[in-house]
């Protein structure tokens, strides 16, 4: 089976246009999202309105803050994340607004199969928890995840794509020609951001997960017109947009 898993859309309904007509040429069969489908961006109902076709759906972070308080939120997080859901009360009926609503309400923080394990943060903390390539410094951090897992976990929310591997080594995709071949060891597996991206490219990304190995891909966007939508709504701040560009 083929199945594309994305994370971190955050609102970038540009970003996530273009994914999806980049997964439509892989013989993709499911589409995983890890969470953070809003937050930062400027188009959340749209986005939750496409993820909701998605088979399997976890609970990042920001959903999580828009449906209750945001915790540990930055200033201009927590104002977007306030305008966010500012946006989801005021649909156009009363029906979407509860079915957007519901959606993220009953979304899973973790889901378990077989071997596979998805989150949005971590392991240990579904939710909150960074797993940061620089961990690799901390082996007691890192043993304390891999206990936690049977064989492969995925997660987004440090919009830092790559490989955790058990001997402590992170492998940025660059470094392994954008794909990570399974041996049978134990890994983790940030798929990166559609939406946001961090890692100093500016193209969305995602990966295919195959029984053998997992895909990096990168995708191009009008993040253009993103920057400048999010520059007319004065509750998200410009800097949301002004990253995009570097992908930081």
């Amino acid at each position: 089976m083929r199945r594309a898993i994305v994370s971190d859309i955050h609102g970038n309904l540009e970003a996530l246009d273009a994914v999806l007509a980049d997964i439509a040429e892989q013989n993709v069969e499911e589409i995983y999202c890890l969470g953070d489908i809003v937050g930062y961006g400027p188009n959340p109902r749209e986005c939750i309105d496409k993820v909701m076709n998605f088979q399997l759906v976890v609970l990042g972070n920001h959903d999580q803050g828009a449906l209750f308080d945001p915790d540990g939120f930055s200033s201009g997080a927590e104002r977007a994340i306030f305008w966010t859901r500012e946006q989801l009360e005021t649909a156009t009926t009363g029906e979407q607004s509860a079915r957007r609503w519901d959606f993220l309400a009953e979304l899973p923080r973790v889901v378990r199969e077989t071997k596979h394990l998805f989150v949005h943060g971590s392991p240990r903390n579904p939710l909150n928890e960074y797993v940061f390539p620089e961990d690799i410094y901390n082996a007691k951090k890192l043993e304390k995840l891999f206990s936690l897992i049977d064989r492969y976990c995925f997660q987004g929310h440090t919009h830092v794509p790559g490989v955790f591997t058990q001997d402590c080594r992170f492998l940025h995709p660059k470094e392994i020609g954008g794909r990570f071949a399974f041996t049978g060891g134990k890994v983790m597996v940030n798929v990166g951001s559609v939406g946001q991206p961090r890692d100093n490219d500016p193209r969305s990304c995602y990966v295919i997960l195959t029984d053998e190995a997992v895909e990096f891909r990168r995708v191009e966007y009008p993040l253009e017109t993103t920057i400048q939508k999010i520059y007319e709504i004065p509750d998200l701040d410009n800097f949301l947009g002004d990253r995009l560009r570097e992908g930081r």
